[in-house]
């Protein structure tokens, strides 16, 4: 049995995705605090989030052969953060700030091999997304069904806030969502050739 692989999140829409692309692993939440370093640019704030979970889950498997994968989302308007709403005056504020914008939504990933001499690979995905104005009694509806509930920036657009979207550029929508796959799978690999070159100089 080869090496085992954790997901560093509760996330039902990380999990989807894995499980889309014919991943199979094992659900492991990080919970640690979610507070933004300081001084870093929106993309290293969420490398460092992904990291920072990571960490966490990989600290109580340290020597197993198990691979662990954080990841994190931030949504940011110029630049500012805009973090999971603490309720729903904030996620209606955060929806009128991004009604009729360009926004950043960045995904971090980290994946760590916890095997004794383990290597670590971590990146991020950047995806702009626009948009159109969206009408008071669109916010009032949209915060009264819950959506907002767990997601950055207020929004989920997998869910009836695709219907806000104009348009996406550059990274795909599973970046959007929650976690680029094409990223997640080199990363992996990467993790994955660094064990096969570690295997291939052990003595015989």
């Amino acid at each position: 049995m080869g090496p085992r692989l954790l997901l560093a999140s509760a996330s039902p829409r990380r999990r989807v995705l894995l499980e889309r692309a014919g991943l199979t692993f094992t659900v492991e939440p990080s919970e640690v605090d979610e507070t933004p370093p300081p001084g870093l640019e929106v993309e290293e704030v969420a490398v460092a989030l992904a990291e920072r979970k990571a960490d966490h889950i990989a600290a109580a498997h340290s020597g197993a052969p198990v691979s662990v994968l954080g990841a994190d989302t931030v949504v940011s308007l110029g630049e500012t953060l805009l973090g999971k709403p603490r309720d729903e005056v904030d996620a209606r504020r955060m929806l009128e700030g991004l009604s009729g914008s360009r926004h950043r939504v960045v995904t971090g990933v980290c994946v760590i091999d916890c095997a004794a001499g383990g290597e670590r690979r971590s990146a991020f995905e950047r995806t702009w997304v626009t948009m159109r104005p969206i009408a008071p009694e669109e916010i009032e509806a949209y915060v009264a069904g819950g959506e907002w509930r767990g997601k950055a920036g207020g929004y989920a657009i997998q869910e009836s806030a695709d219907a806000f979207v104009l348009g996406i550029e550059e990274g795909g929508l599973d970046n959007v969502v929650g976690l680029p796959v094409d990223l997640t799978l080199r990363l992996l690999a990467e993790i994955e050739k660094g064990r096969e070159g570690r295997a291939g100089r052990l003595p015989g």
